[in-house]
């Protein structure tokens, strides 16, 4: 029985699944970048010797600019040091602002552990005669005492 790594790599070396191939060794390239041009680029790709770069912002192009060399230095030393993606070659760099990206989503999850200690206490009495007052009072009672450790 083989192993769906064996599977998928088989396919990724087939020539009709060739920008499989392209799209994992531009993960690995942007990967390569420090974590601000992470975050600054929407996608990339390479065209007639030429890398694209899409950024996200305007302003992340000025400096992506400015930094070409670096942009072309990490390429090269990906292609000599990576056998999958010795097809990434580009003579030019040219950097693009892009409104057609991907937006990174962070969902929080709704049951958070606090991270302070409940400073409301449990102990108190209810002198009260309204019975739906009263069971109001029990309900934050108990909710005091589920957050006490």
């Amino acid at each position: 029985m083989k192993k769906v790594s064996v599977i998928l790599s088989h396919l990724s070396n087939q020539p009709q699944f060739k920008v499989l191939k392209q799209q994992n060794c531009y993960k690995k390239y942007i990967s390569l970048l420090g974590a601000k041009w992470q975050k600054a680029i929407a996608f990339i790709y390479i065209k007639n010797d030429t890398l694209f770069v899409a950024v996200t912002h305007p302003g992340f192009k000025m400096e992506l600019n400015y930094n070409r060399d670096l942009l072309k230095s990490v390429l090269t030393q990906l292609t000599t040091h990576d056998q999958e993606c010795e097809m990434l070659k580009a003579q030019k760099v040219v950097v693009f602002h892009s409104k057609y990206h991907t937006i990174e989503k962070n969902e929080g999850n709704a049951t958070t552990i606090p991270y302070y200690n409940e400073l409301a206490s449990s102990d108190f009495d209810i002198y009260t005669e309204d019975t739906e007052l009263k069971e109001k009072f029990e309900k934050i009672k108990a909710d005091i005492k589920a957050q006490l450790p």
